[in-house]
């Protein structure tokens, strides 16, 4: 046992002290929103403040509103694709990237890193990534919301950065074998690399499940809309037109803050059920693609 020194122990204390604060501002807010999603709706129109417990008899009533809303559950499987389509192709397209930028006897090799570097500082903006999904007929499509996210340059050098530290004899061992490229990567590079993969998997996942603004831009077909953007009108417009259907035959305005608070719960119980599973690759991951020289 080492005997911690007097410094030690304090920096323990405040550290975990610190620790339990940011549990509690990262925690409490789900907490509100879970437990006023299942209060009382005449109780919780009057309430104001942090709710710690169901006001009222809980009812599940704004759940069950939720799930009948129609333009809620075309917005849940607009999201379910966006997020699907995007991630794979995402990911296929930035582990190709990733695998030739990592490659060390690649021509223009340091041109092409920097220039991978240099988009990520720097973009066209708005209105000129608008004139070019308009040019190129994408307005109004599903295809506006997959394709400009689909290359990221910030996953592109963490992933580079992990194949790039796989031992050079792995390769060289692959083509005296007679492998060629796309083999090394599909049967030596990629099977090490589990866990940068499930860290760009979880990113890409992330971001498309809670994106609205590149929807709210470039779609205005309602039936087009993902999630986010239909939650965004619930909850800060609060449209009578997006609050729908009927519960117990009493008026649904009555039930539109526990709406609201049901759909904020739907909309992120995915990724709170995903994230366990990937949360031991997401930290290997994480350290392994930190240094990006």
């Amino acid at each position: 046992m080492i005997k911690k020194s007097r410094g030690e122990r304090i920096f323990n204390v405040f550290n975990i002290c610190g620790m339990i604060i940011l549990s509690l501002i990262f925690i409490l807010p789900i907490w509100h929103v879970a437990m006023g999603s299942i209060s009382d709706p005449m109780r919780i129109s009057a309430f104001s403040g942090l709710i710690l417990w169901p006001l009222g008899t809980p009812t599940l009533g704004g759940y069950k509103l939720v799930l009948q809303n129609s333009s809620i559950a075309i917005s849940y499987a607009n999201t379910l694709l966006y997020v699907v389509s995007s991630t794979v192709f995402g990911l296929a397209l930035n582990i190709l990237a990733a695998f030739v930028l990592s490659r060390r006897h690649m021509f223009f090799g340091r041109f092409m890193n920097m220039f991978v570097l240099f988009t990520m500082i720097f973009n066209g903006g708005l209105i000129p990534t608008y004139i070019i999904i308009r040019n190129l007929g994408m307005l109004n499509t599903r295809w506006a919301i997959i394709l400009p996210a689909a290359l990221n340059a910030y996953n592109i050098l963490i992933m580079r950065t992990s194949f790039a530290e796989i031992p050079e004899e792995l390769f060289e061992a692959a083509q005296i074998d007679g492998a060629s490229y796309f083999r090394i990567l599909m049967q030596v590079v990629l099977p090490v690399s589990k866990a940068i993969i499930a860290v760009i998997v979880l990113y890409y996942a992330v971001q498309h499940w809670n994106a609205w603004f590149q929807a709210a831009i470039y779609l205005t077909d309602r039936k087009l809309y993902p999630l986010q953007l239909t939650l965004r009108e619930i909850v800060l417009l609060a449209s009578e037109n997006s609050i729908t259907g009927d519960a117990d035959g009493q008026d649904v305005l009555i039930y539109r803050p526990l709406i609201k608070y049901a759909t904020i719960m739907v909309s992120i119980i995915p990724m709170m059920i995903l994230y366990p599973f990937v949360q031991k690759y997401f930290v290997t991951g994480v350290m392994i693609g930190a240094v990006k020289g």
